[in-house]
């Protein structure tokens, strides 16, 4: 078979069968759709709970020689989560890497189509499910929001981002939508002249807490969120809506 990946690198060749995932929710959806087929994963990679494969390191900072010698037929990446040049050095060695980059949910769906695809295992029951779900979600009356992702220094979701699509298709329209920048850096004095609704704080990829982060942002009620509902694309989305909803909602 061929197809390509996010980046348009095509894949040629028999459906893999030792898959290594660098990324937690293609982890988490490789396994939901067949878990056989993986042979290594990050130690980030907690979803689903037990998953008894090999670990190869963090997302940025994977042991290469690690993930070469598990033999992989396919290795799975993604363009932020991973850098750059440990995909180049897995091509090197021969291993084939196929990395998504999506900044939409219509775009995450398409591109975990394609990759089920090239597993050889086309439309699983949790994407087709998902598929119906995201084609007319659930939605709150619609609010304005900021979304940090990281403090010290602060940064938030800008323009072009996956989180930043989901959350506007229930309803949550990104402040900073428009910036120049998929992740603007803000001055600690301009934080409190941001006009929003609300701020919408995930547990990851820097754990909010109710002590940390809402004092700086009083003009705007705090939400907190699951981190993997807002972020992730995988089976998790099946579930994104609902658990969401009720989370902005307070």
């Amino acid at each position: 078979m061929t197809s390509t990946d996010d980046r348009g690198t095509a894949y040629e060749g028999a459906p893999p069968r030792r898959v290594v995932s660098l990324v937690p929710s293609l982890t988490e959806a490789i396994a939901a759709t067949d878990a056989a087929l993986l042979a290594g994963a990050t130690d980030w990679c907690t979803h689903p709970a037990g998953l008894d494969v090999a670990r190869v390191g963090g997302t940025k900072w994977p042991d290469v020689s690690r993930v070469v010698q598990l033999r992989p037929d396919l290795v799975i990446a993604n363009a932020e989560e991973n850098r750059d040049e440990d995909v180049v050095a897995l091509r090197a060695a021969g291993i084939p890497v196929w990395v998504t980059a999506p900044a939409t949910v219509a775009q995450a769906l398409d591109s975990l189509g394609r990759l089920c695809a090239v597993l050889d295992r086309p439309d699983p029951g949790w994407l087709t499910r998902a598929r119906e779900i995201w084609a007319d979600p659930p939605r709150l009356p619609e609010v304005r929001a900021v979304v940090p992702v990281w403090r010290r220094p602060w940064m938030v979701l800008g323009r072009d981002t996956f989180a930043g699509d989901l959350l506007a298709r229930l309803g949550v329209r990104n402040v900073f939508a428009g910036s120049p920048d998929r992740y603007p850096k803000l001055a600690p004095g301009d934080l409190a002249d941001v006009d929003a609704d609300l701020v919408v704080f995930p547990d990851e990829p820097y754990a909010f807490a109710p002590d940390d982060g809402p004092e700086a942002w009083p003009q705007a009620r705090p939400v907190f969120v699951s981190g993997r509902h807002l972020t992730w694309y995988g089976p998790s989305l099946v579930e994104a809506p609902q658990v969401l909803l009720v989370q902005l909602r307070g």
